[in-house]
């Protein structure tokens, strides 16, 4: 993608803020190979599509050609992320870092192009940093402008205790943008006073200041609170493709194009085209099955995705004949039986009241076809009789 007006449109795509959008417009622009960084401190080994959100907006940078730096906060994580938290953070062990990193590692390239991709960490660096280098850089802050981060402020008001070392953590994050020269960061809208520090310390060092793009969090499955393991609204990258795909086509209809838009990796054609389709009389969750196979085929290949709708118990959504369907012989004398009476028998229902029920309601389907009440089947044949959406048989009339 060269014109940056489509460039820019898609970048803005989901973002909830860019920080100067007419500085990211002048870099692109530019025609030249941008950097774009985002850091990750290795604390949660257990990933979901929540943490894909800046990995998605990552790889739309790289797709434009553009440079994507993967920066794991070895250092910073020894530190503890204060962001958010109401207490200080306990810092993260050696060990429990490298074993947090590989698991990032593991999964990000299922985004990521690896190819296109540096890794970095930024003990590299930071642990060069003599003592006196250090003092520089908490020279460029004071604690006044710290206590402008709503968390550090409400701790402050509330008599709540911040350790020094606290503050070094924006710090740290912008000096990381001076050592990568860093034209982007990417973070999450909890993360805005550490990007915009990043802009304060280059300016220091005479680098020309990053653009700060935030992003939001993703809603869970519930369209309300934050995707979260604790509170089991998420879809987690190691699922079964089974599990994601039953998650993600039961997602409520509203909440399908949030998700399309942070974590798709369509066009913005593609996905007006969508809409278009949903416009004009679409079944919402035939576009959700859309969703789901991409964000499958990222995390488990394209096999899965085709067919993951087997493992989730929905062969027959698609008209799809299951590979274990139940054989089924029903006697009947006569030359024709009665759909109620054949379903009944062939334990597709409960009872005659449900068949009747099911059939009235159109959830009844023989070779694929919606049958009415008075149908009438041959004897001496067999038929694929469908009841509602799990019960399914070949039944055969003798």
């Amino acid at each position: 993608m060269t014109d940056v007006a489509d460039a820019l449109a898609l970048l803005k795509r989901g973002a909830h803020e860019i920080l100067l959008e007419d500085e990211l417009k002048q870099k692109l622009a530019s025609g030249r190979k941008l950097r774009i960084k985002t850091g990750f401190d290795p604390t949660a080994p257990d990933l979901h599509l929540g943490h894909s959100v800046l990995l998605t907006k990552m790889r739309q940078f790289q797709d434009m050609g553009h440079e994507v730096i993967f920066l794991i906060g070895d250092f910073t994580g020894r530190i503890g992320d204060p962001t958010g938290k109401n207490v200080t953070r306990k810092p993260l062990t050696e060990e429990e870092i490298k074993a947090n990193a590989r698991t990032y590692r593991e999964q990000v390239f299922k985004v990521l192009d690896p190819e296109k991709t540096i890794v970095a960490f930024n003990a590299d660096w930071m642990s060069k940093l003599s003592a006196a280098d250090m003092i520089e850089l908490a020279a460029q802050s004071t604690v006044a402008r710290m206590l402008e981060r709503d968390d550090f402020e409400k701790r402050y008001r509330a008599n709540q205790s911040i350790s020094i070392h606290e503050f070094l953590y924006p710090l740290v994050q912008g000096y990381d943008s001076v050592a990568l020269e860093a034209d982007v960061e990417l973070g999450g809208t909890d993360q805005k006073f550490n990007l915009l520090m990043g802009r304060e310390i280059q300016k220091h060092f005479g680098q020309a200041p990053q653009v700060v793009i935030t992003m939001p969090l993703l809603e869970g499955l519930d369209g309300v609170q934050k995707m979260s393991k604790s509170l089991g609204n998420y879809v987690g990258l190691d699922e079964a493709p089974g599990t994601m795909f039953n998650k993600l086509v039961s997602m409520p209809d509203s909440l399908m194009w949030r998700y399309f838009e942070l974590l798709s990796l369509k066009s913005n054609e593609a996905i007006e085209d969508l809409r278009r389709r949903i416009d004009a009389g679409a079944n919402p969750r035939d576009i959700k099955m859309e969703l789901a196979r991409e964000l499958i085929a990222r995390y488990h290949g394209e096999e899965a995705a085709a067919n993951a709708h087997r493992s989730a118990g929905n062969q027959l959504a698609e008209g799809e004949l299951p590979e274990d369907m139940p054989e089924v012989t029903v006697e009947f004398e006569g030359g024709q039986a009665p759909i109620a009476a054949v379903l009944n028998r062939a334990n597709l229902t409960n009872n005659s009241a449900q068949a009747k029920d099911m059939l009235g309601n159109g959830r009844v389907k023989v070779d694929g076809e919606v049958v009415a009440r008075d149908h009438m089947l041959d004897t001496g044949r067999s038929y694929v009789i469908q009841a509602g959406k799990k019960r399914y048989a070949r039944v055969t009339l003798a």
